[in-house]
């Protein structure tokens, strides 16, 4: 997730650096074509590439809506793991018998461990990883097994609360209060799971790069009679501004891909570990995730 500092010019321009290229290549072209047969290419009224701009700035504005949006739920659901887990360790805390602390320290770890492997399995990355620090050796083996690692956590909690009940060591009521609350882990994990599974439609962008391709050869043409050192320069940055809206578009609407831009799972999972530990008493917490300079991984 991007942070309120400074953002390196390497960074913006590395997004763009391709299609800048392109539209240097193509501006040079349509300016010796224009210049070598300027019988055979008509003189472009300028009001044409102005249309074709604006649509694109309306597709643009439709795009960066839609994006923000993907981008701003998965904000939410990571918003609501995070006051969800504070919930469920005090619901803990509340219900179940202090004789039981060692109990509510594990399921505790284990709720920590599946905020880390939930957010690693959105990344595609390994979600077994680093998990040793919470869960035993017994729970690592048993959800080897299992293709969604997180979901296989939140079961082990399940089934771990439930034998509660069944002991006596958690009342009825209790246990309803608290297995609602899993139930909202999984929902929410639903729900970050199909954000990360529905992918935006890819002719979107490669029909919005065609039309900006379009535009800057219909500019071009029409500033046939303005010298190519002023031309070319114009062409670079009013297309930059369409592909930098763009390309900004498309990180926004991929939130778990390993980004600058994407939901600060790390980060956040990290915030909810501190939050935990400290409900519990521990002695051994850890620091803020620290930021990757201009974003928080």
């Amino acid at each position: 997730m991007l942070l309120n500092k400074r953002i390196p010019a390497t960074y913006i321009l590395k997004k763009i650096k391709l299609e800048v290229l392109y539209v240097l290549i193509i501006g040079l072209l349509v300016n010796y074509l224009t210049g070598e047969y300027k019988n055979l290419i008509p003189e472009m009224p300028i009001a044409i590439p102005t249309f074709i701009g604006t649509a694109i700035s309306v597709i643009l504005s439709f795009k960066i809506n839609q994006s923000y949006d993907r981008w701003w739920e998965a904000r939410k659901v990571w918003g609501s793991i995070v006051n969800d887990s504070r919930s469920f360790v005090l619901q803990l805390q509340s219900f179940i018998s202090h004789a039981k602390r060692d109990e509510i320290k594990e399921i505790a770890y284990r709720h920590i461990a599946w905020c880390f492997s939930l957010g690693q399995t959105l990344r595609g990355n390994d979600p077994l990883e680093n998990l040793e620090r919470y869960i035993n050796e017994k729970d690592l083996k048993s959800i080897s097994s299992h293709n969604n690692k997180p979901l296989a956590l939140l079961q082990l909690n399940t089934l771990q609360i439930a034998a509660l009940r069944e002991h006596g060591a958690l009342e009825l009521y209790s246990h309803v209060q608290i297995n609602s609350t899993l139930v909202n882990f999984s929902n929410e994990m639903g729900m970050a799971e199909r954000i990360k599974s529905t992918v935006f439609p890819t002719t979107y962008r490669l029909f919005l790069h065609f039309f900006i391709y379009i535009f800057v050869v219909t500019l071009s043409i029409a500033l046939r009679n303005i010298d190519s050192f002023f031309e070319i320069p114009l062409l670079l940055v009013i297309s930059s501004a369409f592909f930098l809206l763009e390309k900004s578009a498309s990180h926004l609407q991929d939130p778990f891909n390993n980004k600058p831009t994407d939901t600060a799972v790390t980060t956040i999972a990290t915030n909810i570990e501190i939050n935990i530990k400290q409900l519990l008493n521990e002695n051994e917490v850890p620091a803020p995730f620290p930021p990757s300079g201009y974003y928080a991984i």
